[in-house]
């Protein structure tokens, strides 16, 4: 970026500009935040416990989308159960959230070998938060810090879920420009799939039901019964995948 000074402006001016660009340049999305919350760091602390154990190979990675199977247990072990799971989804999540957690979880301890991440809703719901575009960066940000951390994984990058109960909702219309932008964003990346399983949650119209989402945002039962049977057999192929890939022995 050329940015050209006319006049003889003060140096305070000019700090001043640059520090208006450069606020307007960052990307929350991108960033690493916690959050105070008690139940937040609760849940945070019983999932580094459950790191440190070990024996962890299938990693649930979200929001309050991905939280709420703790919701519809029978479903969760049904679809879940057999390939050693920890849910990592947190309610009101964004993305820089899912980054901060990355960052302070021992994942030294565990060798996951397929994670399904579902994030992005909540970058453009909240008044403080992101545009579609610097999500889908934030999400891709999140898919390099794994593949960074486990270069074998196989990660799953589910689109964001539809909301609004018309097509033509404005975060409908959010939530579209999120998953547009992704495909070209992940072409490049090693051991990932970007699966998009929205069409089964919507009527022929593109309506989505209530009966599906009650709130327009969040799976009722129906929903993750739908999500669970489509996503299951994709996650066995992925550990599939994993296996055939292993290291040759020394």
């Amino acid at each position: 970026m050329t940015i050209k000074f006319f006049g003889h402006l003060s140096l305070g001016i000019m700090a001043g500009l640059l520090l208006s660009i450069t606020v307007q340049a960052q990307n929350r999305a991108l960033e690493s935040i916690d959050r105070k919350d008690d139940w937040w760091v609760k849940r945070h602390a019983e999932n580094v416990e459950k790191m440190n154990q070990g024996d962890i190979e299938f990693l649930l990675i979200g929001d309050s989308i991905t939280h709420a199977w703790d919701n519809h247990r029978e479903l969760y072990d049904k679809h879940f159960g057999e390939f050693k799971p920890i849910n990592l989804g947190f309610s009101g999540d964004q993305t820089a959230h899912v980054l901060w957690r990355l960052d302070h979880l021992p994942l030294d301890k565990i060798t996951p070998k397929v994670a399904m991440l579902m994030i992005g809703t909540n970058n453009i719901g909240h008044a403080v938060g992101s545009n579609p575009a610097e999500t889908a960066e934030g999400i891709v940000a999140i898919v390099k810090k794994l593949q960074r951390q486990y270069p074998r994984l196989q990660i799953i990058v589910l689109a964001v879920f539809p909301r609004d109960e018309q097509p033509d909702g404005n975060l409908r219309q959010r939530v579209n420009e999120i998953n547009a932008a992704l495909p070209e964003l992940l072409r490049e990346e090693k051991n990932v799939e970007l699966l998009d399983i929205n069409a089964g949650f919507l009527d022929a119209d593109g309506t989505l039901p209530k009966r599906i989402m009650d709130d327009f945002l969040h799976p009722g039962r129906e929903g993750y019964e739908y999500w669970g049977n489509r996503i299951e057999p994709v996650i066995r192929e992925k550990f599939r995948l994993y296996e055939s890939n292993a290291e040759p022995a020394a």
